[in-house]
């Protein structure tokens, strides 16, 4: 329904920027609440950050686009539950879609603290809101992620594939799919679960491998590949997972439901690679091995979003790729780096 409020708790990030500014478009009423600390501003004030000058101007364009398409921010730390549940209910929203999480495995483990504190902490608050009396919340959206699954055995998973996640980060986003669906059995509250994969787009400071290669490329040095360049991932432009989320919040079909959302045709490393070096003479790659705790992937089969919601990916990354190349040269060139 058109006018609904959509708060996007951590939605001042790669994903929720962009999911904001296409929700204004559709003539919802989207909201942000975020404390700029995980990806954003606040997390580029260290001096010792390379490319502080590039992530800050990226990070600024956001908050810039959130002003320019009169998106409300609320400047709050989600772990605050207080805090959390004055903003929420000051603003009543429909639908809740939770973004606030530690977005890097690796980084997760190395300090599972901060990862659980900025991930479990600030989804228990947002349920407990949702679940409480003064709550108008309808539909709860939890962003997950392909990492749930650990190992792939095959060449691609389905929602019914068993989850065996390794590691902090795909352990912790699997703990939060297992509380969300309790919420659902003891509250009856409302739930989507997204399952993204290896994202890239405008915009984006996360320092994901489509941005590590080109962020390498455009200062001329070569790009350095993990294993063999035979390892697949599911790469999916934001554009594609966005008008996905919008059709989870339209259609009554996404309730109670998870959904693989990605472009659903995985690629190779060194397909990307290949990708890149037409765009940029004069670069080589190099390889080294892979982290043991990187697991082995494949594609995430969509044929449950196209059939329940129409979900319709249409970038792959032979047409996405090129377009996020030439969006970080231009950056680039303007901020003469």
């Amino acid at each position: 329904m058109v006018g609904k409020k959509i708060a996007l708790i951590g939605g001042a990030g790669f994903i929720g920027h962009n999911l904001a500014m296409a929700l204004k478009r559709e003539g919802y009423e989207p909201f942000i609440v975020d404390g700029l600390a995980v990806n954003n501003l606040l997390s580029f004030i260290d001096s010792k950050v390379k490319q502080q000058k590039l992530y800050r101007a990226i990070l600024n364009k956001r908050i810039d686009l959130m002003y320019e398409n009169e998106i409300e921010i609320n400047v709050q730390d989600a772990r605050n539950y207080d805090a959390l549940c004055l903003v929420l209910h000051k603003a009543n929203p429909d639908v809740i879609v939770q973004l606030a999480a530690v977005s890097h495995a690796n980084f997760s483990n190395k300090d599972p603290h901060a990862t659980f504190d900025h991930s479990l902490r600030t989804l228990e608050n947002a349920l407990d809101f949702s679940k409480s009396e003064n709550s108008s919340v309808q539909h709860f959206i939890y962003f997950s992620s392909s990492m749930v699954y650990g190992h792939f055995e095959g060449k691609d998973v389905t929602e019914e594939t068993e989850c065996r996640p390794i590691g902090i980060y795909g352990t912790l986003k699997y703990s939060g799919e297992l509380i969300v669906k309790a919420y659902n059995q003891v509250f009856e509250l409302p739930y989507t679960i997204i399952r993204p994969s290896a994202l890239y787009g405008k915009r984006c400071v996360s320092r994901r491998v489509g941005q590590i290669f080109i962020e390498n490329a455009v200062q001329g040095h070569d790009i350095t590949i993990n294993g063999d360049g035979s390892d697949r991932l599911d790469f999916t432009y934001l554009d594609d997972l966005v008008q996905g989320i919008i059709k989870v919040i339209e259609n009554e079909n996404a309730r109670n439901q998870i959904f693989n959302m990605t472009y659903g045709e995985s690629r190779t490393i060194g397909e990307l690679a290949k990708i890149l070096k037409d765009h940029f003479s004069g670069i080589e790659i190099h390889y080294k091995s892979k982290d043991k705790l990187t697991p082995d992937r494949g594609t995430l089969r969509v044929d449950k979003a196209k059939d329940l919601i129409g979900y319709d990916p249409r970038n792959p990354i032979e047409e996405g790729y090129p377009k996020y190349i030439q969006w970080y040269k231009k950056i680039w060139q303007k901020l003469a780096l």
